[in-house]
């Protein structure tokens, strides 16, 4: 049995070593919000979630790193990563941006499960600092956690 339930806002913060390009990617491109900020850090409204920027040394070889990719339905996905679930014409809209912006992606927009329980839409992209970031959408956002 599924009950509704409001999901509450998480707190995720991550590596960058470019206060400037992080805050172009995910403000200007990615139309987040913001709150606090210093010259080590920026807190983001990232579609509801708090985000934070925090700006380390590359050499230390904290930003961008994979840890390895995982196979999914035919793709090689960076490990880790995160991102966010957006409404269908919200996702559509926002790999356009990206696009029209000439981000690469890491894995270009695609339907992934097609006609399977998970059916969603999917593109990874990486920031600047090389953090990975996946945009879902689901047709039906309530098989978000459906299994076969």
């Amino acid at each position: 049995m599924t009950t509704e339930r409001a999901l509450p806002p998480f707190h995720l913060a991550i590596p960058v070593d470019d206060l400037a390009a992080a805050r172009a990617f995910y403000v200007d491109l990615l139309r987040c919000g913001t709150g606090r900020s210093s010259d080590r850090s920026l807190d983001l409204d990232f579609y509801g979630h708090q985000l934070v920027v925090h700006r380390v040394d590359r050499a230390a070889g904290h930003a961008g790193a994979d840890a390895g990719r995982n196979p999914v339905d035919g793709d090689r996905v960076p490990i880790p990563h995160f991102g966010a679930v957006l409404a269908w014409d919200d996702w559509e809209s926002l790999a356009d941006r990206l696009r029209a912006a000439d981000v690469a992606f890491v894995i270009e927009p695609r339907i992934r499960f097609e006609g399977e329980v998970g059916e969603q839409g999917t593109f990874f992209v990486r920031d600047p600092a090389g953090n990975a970031l996946e945009f879902k959408t689901f047709r039906d956002v309530g098989r978000l956690f459906a299994s076969g």
